[in-house]
């Protein structure tokens, strides 16, 4: 981990909780951090972290602009020659239920959570693939991965960092950058109203940045989802259960649900590596299907 000396970061949302936390962490181990927030919280962090002997600078750049976005990235290549490490931290709640939500409070947090982390990754891509390194950490969410009343918008959105994560994971693997998202469960200004005080007590962002800052190191992990919160780490898998063949003669709805309880069944999941990796097995399934058949 000492290898984190004279990299680069930037860290959205780090003007409190667990952007702070992530930011603070990072420059303990000697990397150099932009701390982007709207608010007034990042010159604050940026200070603290110059004060305690780091180096760092605020950024107020709106990540959904994605002009200054650009700038935001190529100005820390300039000042600093490089980025090695994004971690989309960024996001705001607008929970309400399905039925009642505003249609703009749907966009808006779609635009934040996923188009923000869209276009920080995008801006520092191009300087990873020629630099031949990079990590990148987005902040998905238990809310994404399962489900949590009232958070359709929300929810959407984390699903679909999990999504980016998986494919840009594959993209980036052959060129030395690595993908990863984090699940985090935390007492932040996001939660305050949301968990009870013996929870809220138990699940500040400092519980959580150690995981953040091993997926971002350089021996981190490719394609990853790490759940953590109060000290507590778990990896989250989609796994897609034993694949069952149907012959075209009984391929009705009725045959699906009579042998539903085999389709379903996880005893033996595994996970997929990608979309190609689950269309090939199912064709070659349904290729030694057929040629049992005829013999």
């Amino acid at each position: 981990m000492d290898r984190f000396a004279g990299q680069v970061a930037i860290v959205t949302g780090a003007g409190g909780g667990l952007g702070r936390a992530h930011a603070l962490a990072l420059a303990e181990r000697g990397v150099r951090v932009v701390v982007n927030d709207i608010g007034d919280g990042a010159a604050g962090v940026a200070a603290e972290i110059v004060d305690a002997g780091g180096h760092a600078v605020p950024s107020d750049t709106d990540i959904t602009d994605v002009a200054a976005v650009r700038t935001m990235v190529d100005g820390a290549v300039e000042r600093w020659g490089r980025i090695d490490i994004l971690i989309n931290n960024a996001g705001i709640l607008r929970d309400k239920t399905f039925a009642k939500m505003e249609l703009a409070d749907f966009r808006k947090v779609i635009d934040v959570h996923l188009m923000g982390s869209v276009h920080c990754t995008k801006a520092a891509w191009p300087h990873m693939l020629a630099q031949g390194y990079g990590r990148i950490l987005m902040t998905t969410s238990a809310s994404g991965i399962y489900g949590n009343f009232g958070q359709s918008n929300y929810g959407a959105a984390k699903s679909a960092l999990v999504g980016l994560t998986n494919v840009l994971a594959i993209e980036g693997d052959r060129k030395g950058i690595r993908v990863n998202a984090l699940a985090p469960t935390a007492a932040t200004q996001m939660t305050e109203d949301l968990l009870p005080d013996d929870a809220a007590a138990r699940l500040g962002p400092e519980t959580i940045a150690p995981g953040a800052v091993f997926l971002v190191s350089p021996d981190a992990p490719n394609g990853v989802i790490l759940g953590a919160g109060a000290g507590v780490f778990a990896v989250s898998r989609m796994l897609e259960a034993r694949p069952v063949f149907i012959p075209e003669a009984e391929r009705t709805a009725e045959t699906i649900a009579e042998r539903w309880d085999e389709i379903a069944d996880m005893t033996d999941a595994r996970p997929v590596g990608s979309a190609f990796d689950q269309t090939d097995l199912y064709v070659e399934l349904a290729k030694r299907a057929n040629a049992d058949s005829s013999s």
